[in-house]
C-alpha cells in the first residue's frame, strides 16, 4: 500500500500510478477541494462522474465544524461524506496562518480564534495528527509554518526551520496514533521564494524519513508565476524520483500544465468551484464570463471540446439565464464544468506523456488556451 509506480517520463513530466487504501490514482491528477467534506455545491456522484480520483478535506475547518469526534463516530470521513475513493487532508497550517491578527505563534503550535464561534483554539503538530487520524483520509499532511508570498528571507527561513522541527514532531505523533496500513504522512517543503532555503528544507525533510510522497507548499500565495516555475525547476532534480510530488493550492489551468512540465504529479485548488460560482468558466480557448450579454442567445455549449455533463446538455444561453435569474443551478453547472476541465488536463497530459508527445501537446494546449479570454 502507498506504492507509487513511475511508468514513463518525458523531460521532467511524469506519468505514474499511486496505490492508496481506497483505490488507485493515475497521475498527473487534479484533486477537487472538499474543504468541509463536500466539493462546494456538488453531489459526490457528480464529482465522481467528472473523473475525480481523489479529493481533499481540511483539518482546520472539519475540526471546528462538525468536529473530528463527530466524524469518527459516524464512520470516518469516507463514510461521512459517502466518497469511496481516496482522500487527502491538509493539516490546517495554511488556514491558521492566514488568520493573521487572530492567531499567536509559539514553538509549541498556534493559538487562534475560531471563525465559527469566536472561541480560543490551539493547533500543534501533535493535535493536527490526532485530528487527521480521526478523520481517516488515506494521506495526512504534516503541520507546517506557512509564510506569505514574497516574504523576506528572514521570515521565510524562520518558517522553513520551524516546519522541519514540526515535521519531526508530526512524524512521531503520527506513528503513535495511526495505523500505517490505513494512512500515510507526507511532509511539506517550505522556504518561500529562496532556492537555497527550499533545497535546505528538502534535504532536512529527506533526512527525517523515507516518505511515501512529498508536498511543496507556500507557492501560489502571491509571488509572480515565473518565480513559482523557477522554484519548481530548482527542486525537481532533487525530489525522490520514485515518490509522488504534490504542489499544494495550485489549480488554475495553465498552472497545471506548467507544473506537470516541471515534474509535479498532484494538484489541488478551490478556484474551480469559486470561479464557477461567479460565472467564470475555463474553456480550451480561454476563460468565459457566462454572465456577459453576448451569451444571451448563444446556442452552443461552454466548450464544444468538453465532455462534462454541463457541456453535453446545456447551452451558454441557458447558463447565462440561470445566473441572471440567480438560480443556484447555474453556479453548480459551471462549477462542475470547471472541475471536469481540470481533471481532463491531467488525463490529457498523462496520455501525451505515455505517447511521448507531451512537449508538443503542452505547446499546442497553451497556444489555444491563451488565444482568447472574454473576461
Amino acid at each position: 500500500m502507498f506504492d507509487y509506480q513511475l511508468i514513463r517520463t518525458e523531460g521532467a513530466a511524469r506519468a505514474g500510478l499511486l496505490h492508496l487504501p481506497h483505490g488507485l490514482v493515475e497521475t498527473p491528477a487534479f484533486m477537487p477541494v472538499g474543504t468541509l467534506g463536500a466539493v462546494r455545491g456538488l453531489h459526490p456522484g457528480e464529482v465522481d462522474r467528472a473523473g475525480a480520483q481523489i479529493i481533499l478535506g481540511n483539518t482546520y475547518h472539519l475540526h471546528l465544524r462538525p468536529g473530528e469526534d463527530v466524524i469518527r463516530q459516524l464512520g470516518g470521513l469516507h463514510r461521512f461524506t459517502t466518497w469511496s475513493k481516496p482522500m487527502l487532508t491538509d493539516s490546517g497550517g495554511f488556514q491558521v496562518f492566514s488568520l493573521e491578527t487572530l492567531r499567536k505563534i509559539s514553538e509549541q503550535g498556534v493559538e487562534f480564534t475560531s471563525h465559527v464561534d469566536g472561541g480560543a483554539r490551539f493547533l500543534s503538530p501533535e493535535k493536527a495528527m490526532e485530528i487527521q487520524w480521526a478523520l481517516g483520509a488515506d494521506i495526512a499532511m504534516a503541520f507546517d509554518h506557512v509564510v506569505p508570498g514574497g516574504a523576506a528571507r528572514e521570515l521565510a527561513e524562520e518558517g522553513m526551520e520551524r516546519s522541519l522541527r514540526w515535521l519531526e514532531r508530526s512524524r512521531t505523533a503520527h506513528q503513535a496514533v495511526a495505523d500505517p496500513s490505513r494512512q500515510t504522512l507526507w511532509p511539506i517543503v517550505q522556504g518561500g521564494t529562496f532556492a537555497d532555503l527550499r533545497r535546505r528544507s528538502l534535504t532536512g525533510t529527506l533526512n527525517l524519513g523515507d516518505w511515501t510522497g512529498t508536498a511543496i507548499g507556500g507557492l501560489s500565495v502571491g509571488e509572480p508565476k515565473p518565480v513559482m516555475h523557477r522554484i519548481l525547476e530548482e527542486l525537481e532534480p532533487d525530489l525522490p524520483r520514485g515518490r509522488p510530488r504534490y504542489l499544494m493550492g495550485v489549480g488554475f489551468p495553465e498552472d497545471l500544465v506548467e507544473g506537470i512540465a516541471r515534474g509535479v504529479d498532484l494538484f489541488d485548488c478551490v478556484a474551480a468551484t469559486r470561479n464557477g460560482r461567479h460565472g467564470s468558466a475555463w474553456t480550451m480557448t480561454g476563460r468565459v464570463n457566462i454572465r456577459k450579454a453576448t451569451n444571451r442567445t448563444a446556442e452552443g455549449p461552454l466548450d464544444p471540446t468538453c465532455d462534462c455533463e454541463t457541456c453535453a446538455r446545456f447551452s451558454r444561453g441557458y447558463l447565462r439565464h440561470l445566473f441572471a435569474a440567480e438560480e443556484m443551478l447555474g453556479l453548480r453547472l459551471v462549477s462542475l464544468h470547471n472541475i471536469r476541465f481540470l481533471v481532463r488536463i491531467g488525463e490529457q497530459a498523462r496520455a501525451a506523456i505515455l505517447d511521448g508527445r507531451f512537449a508538443s501537446w503542452r505547446q499546442d494546449w497553451l497556444e489555444r488556451y491563451t488565444r482568447g479570454d472574454d473576461g
